[in-house]
């Protein structure tokens, strides 16, 4: 199985090479250190695949479970607000083969199975939390894209309960919902979310820094109770944490680039109501690094597996397995750059994830490398 592993990770490291190139590399390398029987020939890719299918994903899936956790140091440029380590949560899609067990698995975006104008490929979704200064992957769920919890919501849900107290989370508006808030609040975490246009939130108090304080207040309460809840978080109240959670909000406007004279709204929301622990600017500016999430996301599926590239594997659970396989090759590299990045003093985005990609690719195929 260790082996089995081993193939998969660097099989995400050399994604043009089919499976018995990998394999024959890694099996080199080994030998060169004695690691392995000199009698042993390289399988063939039938042998190999339904080696990964008696594995299936839950090893690997395991793997990533313990070894995933933020990398950065107390000394990494940019990986702290305060006390906090700035984390991000979002999701991107895969391409996986239009096999009929991935059809049924995963679905296709936006149409269904018999619909003519279909896209030629269903989609896997993933969703992960991954920390802003290095774009390690902390947490990841694996989902379809059609049916019932698809969504990113509910693909986020379990990872929002497993938050650590010194995080400030960092999310866009599609995550936001009451019972998703009150469980990521209730881990300790800090939270900074945007809210969409149509969230009604109540001025209570203006703040020195332009923020203000407000309430949030169960969806299912309205009427004469919700007006009573608001009223009580006015005059600084005790609230019952299941009906309504006090917030602070920070609104501004993102200027029309084009010139229109037009301009987006931004409102956030935070747990860090004292504005002395985290004034409305710096906060605003924390949350334009969700964009870190967005380029490990760039980094998995164009540096990694490559632009345009289908996923190859035939099942769902082989499907998950290679997702982890990528996961796993990504963390390690973006450790590796964090780790570089912080002796050097240097923020993490100025080491090019594609320059360490090729090194790591020349490396491991070096027969000094050790396993």
């Amino acid at each position: 199985m260790s082996w089995c592993i081993s193939r998969w990770r660097w099989r995400c490291l050399r994604t043009g090479d089919d499976y018995e190139e990998v394999a024959a590399r890694l099996a080199g390398t080994l030998r060169s250190w004695d690691c392995w029987d000199e009698a042993w020939e390289v399988p063939t890719s039938g042998g190999i695949t339904q080696a990964r299918q008696r594995l299936g994903c839950e090893p690997l899936a395991e793997l990533f479970s313990q070894v995933a956790v933020p990398v950065a140091e107390e000394l990494t440029r940019g990986a702290f607000l305060g006390p906090w380590r700035l984390m991000a949560i979002g999701g991107f899609e895969w391409d996986a083969p239009a096999t009929e067990p991935n059809i049924a698995a995963f679905g296709f975006a936006g149409a269904s199975a018999d619909d003519p104008g279909r896209a030629a490929f269903p989609k896997a979704r993933v969703v992960t939390i991954s920390e802003c200064a290095s774009h390690a992957v902390a947490d990841a769920r694996i989902g379809g894209v059609a049916g019932k919890g698809a969504g990113e919501q509910s693909l986020a849900r379990p990872m929002l309960r497993r938050l650590e107290e010194d995080w400030l989370l960092i999310a866009d508006r599609n995550f936001y919902n009451w019972e998703d808030w009150c469980a990521a609040a209730d881990t300790g975490a800090a939270l900074l979310w945007r809210v969409k246009s149509g969230l009604r939130l109540p001025v209570l108090q203006l703040l020195p820094d332009g923020s203000y304080r407000s309430v949030l207040v169960s969806p299912k309460i309205g009427g004469k109770r919700r007006t009573e809840l608001i009223e009580a978080a006015r005059r600084g109240e005790d609230l019952d944490q299941d009906k309504a959670r006090p917030v602070r909000v920070i609104e501004y406007e993102v200027p029309d680039r084009e010139g229109g004279g037009t301009g987006e709204l931004i409102a956030l929301i935070t747990t860090i109501t004292d504005p002395r622990q985290a004034p409305a600017a710096v906060l605003a500016q924390a949350y334009h690094e969700r964009w870190e999430h967005e380029t490990g996301n760039r980094q998995l599926k164009t540096y990694l597996r490559g632009p345009g590239r289908v996923l190859r594997s035939q099942s769902p659970d082989t499907v998950r397995q290679e997702i982890y396989g990528y996961l796993l090759a990504h963390y390690a590299i973006s450790a590796l750059i964090c780790q570089a990045a912080t002796e050097a003093d240097v923020d993490p985005d100025r080491v090019k994830f594609k320059r360490t990609v090729r090194l790591v690719r020349r490396r491991v195929a070096d027969p000094a490398f050790s396993p």
